[in-house]
């Protein structure tokens, strides 16, 4: 049952204006908030800091979420496994933030291999660009021995806040490599968490977990700045496979 009958409609030319309260998200589908508006800097940085994202099909509205529960990870609680230590450290792959962010978009947009569809529209791919531009989103790269990108994934920056949108993965194990990397990088820099937004079997793998949704968004209050540390330049000196991740909530 939802919350409400109707949905609330943004104005395409406001991109200022406010959101409606997240708490007034339908329960079905779980967290649609409101339809329309634009898919500006202004207002998407607006809706990560908020705890919220567009997600909408090809030839569809812009749909805006908030679901709860929310999937997220603590960085330092991240889980590597024997076998994801040994890809890390034999297979002579090479990382980096940021060297090519639109090739990490289109690799994340292609077909999968249980759907030939994608939410990543073209819409959506200059939007993120263009935050990628102002500096608000971010990728993770995987090369192989060939310097040929393998996997990543991208998202945004939300204060203390890692909302991550989508990763790829063209060879065993590379988006998660991707993920460890990210995960180390944000620790260390003093992140809170990162966003995974919808639990899957995969980000859940990796030790994500689902909080309510006011957790989350005591989260994004408590945490408003970006840490200063970070300045997105990969650490080449560290050996992912041998960190031993270390709670710290």
């Amino acid at each position: 049952m939802t919350r409400s009958l109707s949905l609330h409609l943004l104005n395409p030319n406001r991109p200022d204006e406010s959101f409606p309260p997240v708490e007034t998200a339908w329960d079905e589908p779980n967290g649609l908030l409101a339809v329309g508006g634009d898919l500006s800097v202004a207002r998407l940085v607006k809706a990560y800091r908020s705890g919220i994202f567009p997600w909408f099909g090809p030839q569809e509205p812009i749909y805006w979420w908030s679901p709860n529960p929310r999937a997220v990870l603590f960085p330092r609680q991240i889980r590597i496994t024997r076998s994801l230590r040994k890809s890390m450290r034999n297979k002579g792959y090479t990382l980096a933030f940021d060297r090519n962010f639109p090739a990490v978009v289109r690799a994340c947009a292609a077909p999968r291999n249980y759907t030939s569809g994608t939410w990543i529209t073209e819409d959506m791919f200059r939007a993120y660009h263009r935050l990628h531009t102002a500096g608000h989103a971010h990728s993770v790269e995987v090369y192989n021995a060939d310097n040929t990108l393998v996997g990543g994934l991208y998202g945004v920056v939300a204060g203390g806040v890692f909302c991550g949108e989508s990763m790829f993965s063209s060879e065993p194990d590379t988006s998660k490599i991707a993920f460890v990397a990210l995960a180390w990088h944000l620790a260390r820099w003093g992140f809170a968490l990162i966003d995974c937004q919808i639990s899957n079997p995969h980000l859940s793998s990796l030790g994500a977990e689902e909080i309510s949704r006011q957790q989350f968004l005591a989260a994004l209050r408590a945490f408003p700045e970006t840490p200063p540390a970070a300045n997105w330049v990969f650490n080449q000196t560290v050996d992912l496979s041998r960190w031993q991740p270390t709670p710290n909530r």
